[in-house]
């Protein structure tokens, strides 16, 4: 493989406004910030990469001591910094200049932040966009024209299969009536993303909290539990509840999970992600409910921490934690045959397909015969009608959903779902 010496950067962000306010981890985000990256090598070859921050989903606690537009900020500027440590960087892949910048751009974050354990998903986060631009870089540079080509062959394994369908994962946040969520069930959409841990009086009572994710999964329960599905093997709707690390503890998990069990919900549970807190390390393989690590997972390590505790599933985000880290990832739970998921991070259209590329060629989850991808962007964005066209390949079909799939074709497969292919709209932003 060439060796990559990166030259000149640039980067440049959008702010773009929420439909209302968007809730899970006890708080709530208003807008969500478009990064974009621009790098160019020595060759003379330049590619941009596009990412999205989510200050509230990487550290909470960044988000609660700052402004929302300050916590924007400060990721941004980690981006930034990122991109000026690469340039004093050779490499070969991708996976090797994050690892080679990482501990740098990390301290930096920390720094900056004014705060020493801040997580590593906070950083993930914020080099994103780098890693996207890097990674399309290094496929320009060798001669590489789609994904697969692309994927160094040490992590092949773990992205073998080919999907034609991809379930459509819609994300049910704290504001999200049950009648929505019937309509939505109704729509064709058969796998729901419930969040849970609301802080309902605003003062962080765990009891309350408790009181509150009963009533919802019960509510829930009532709305979709005679709705019908031809997509999983029950027939039945399956329900992925994501608690974001709000539980303190098994026992008060307990208290949720016998609820469940008592009102006939129990057997529809397909995923319950991140209960704890991640320093909160406990066995959960007493638990009989496949539980499931996202932010937890930082890396392949951390990946392999919490497998050992017995969680029977990892949530792959690279539009949130990088490609090259979730290769990392993905590969781990490939040789210790735990399935994988690709969940969102409220993302732009373009990163869907970023997402989608990964979701298309991981194995369905236990219990579903097709695959899984979550994404919420069309629930939150005032103008994801508008931010669609900003994606290269906004009329292709294998972007639409159709009674809650994606169907996949060749041309997807072909055009490795636009990834390859420049966004005028954010290219512009970095002249402006």
């Amino acid at each position: 493989m060439k060796k990559i010496k990166i030259t000149n950067t640039s980067c440049a962000y959008e702010r773009e406004p929420l439909i209302k306010p968007f809730g899970f981890k006890g708080g709530y985000m208003n807008e969500i910030w478009q990064t974009v990256a621009g790098i160019r090598c020595k060759s003379g070859r330049g590619t941009i990469g596009i990412g999205t921050q989510s200050v509230l989903w990487s550290d909470a606690s960044v988000f609660s001591s700052h402004s929302e537009a300050e916590g924007n900020d400060l990721m941004f500027q980690i981006t930034r910094f990122a991109l000026e440590r690469g340039r004093e960087t050779e490499w070969e892949n991708p996976v090797e200049l994050q690892d080679q910048i990482f501990d740098d751009v990390y301290g930096y974050a920390k720094k900056i932040t004014a705060n020493p354990d801040l997580r590593m998903t906070f950083v993930l986060n914020a080099l994103v966009a780098v890693d996207n631009a890097a990674w399309i870089l290094y496929a320009k540079e060798n001669g590489f024209q789609d994904f697969d080509a692309m994927v160094p062959e040490e992590y092949r394994k773990s992205l073998s299969f080919r999907h034609e369908k991809l379930a459509c994962v819609p994300l049910m946040s704290y504001g999200v009536s049950t009648g929505d969520i019937e309509i939505a069930a109704r729509d064709g959409f058969f796998f729901l993303k419930v969040k849970i841990g609301s802080d309902p009086a605003g003062d962080g009572d765990p009891d309350k909290m408790l009181d509150w994710d009963m009533k919802r999964i019960r509510e829930v329960h009532k709305a979709v539990s005679t709705i019908e599905t031809s997509h999983t093997k029950n027939g039945k709707i399956p329900y992925y509840f994501d608690a974001n690390g709000r539980y303190d503890s098994k026992e008060r998990l307990l208290k949720l999970l016998e609820y469940a069990k008592k009102m006939g919900i129990f057997e529809r549970i397909a995923i319950l992600e991140e209960p704890f807190p991640e320093e909160y390390e406990a066995d959960v393989s007493d638990l009989e409910v496949r539980i499931a690590a996202d932010e937890s997972a930082h890396s392949a390590q951390d990946a392999e921490k919490r497998i050992q505790m017995g969680y029977q599933a990892i949530a792959l985000k690279p539009i949130a934690k990088t490609l090259s880290m979730s290769l990392k990832i993905a590969d781990v739970c490939n040789r210790r045959r735990i399935p994988c998921f690709c969940a969102d991070l409220t993302v732009n259209p373009i990163l869907v397909d970023w997402n989608k590329n990964m979701a298309a060629r991981l194995p369905p989850l236990p219990k579903m015969d097709v695959g899984v991808l979550e994404t919420n962007g069309h629930q939150n964005y005032k103008r994801w009608d508008i931010m669609k066209k900003f994606h290269p390949c906004f009329e292709a079909g294998w972007t639409q959903v159709h009674d809650g799939l994606f169907d996949l074709d060749n041309d997807f497969y072909l055009r490795s779902g636009g990834i390859f292919e420049e966004s005028k709209h954010y290219a512009d932003l970095l002249k402006e």
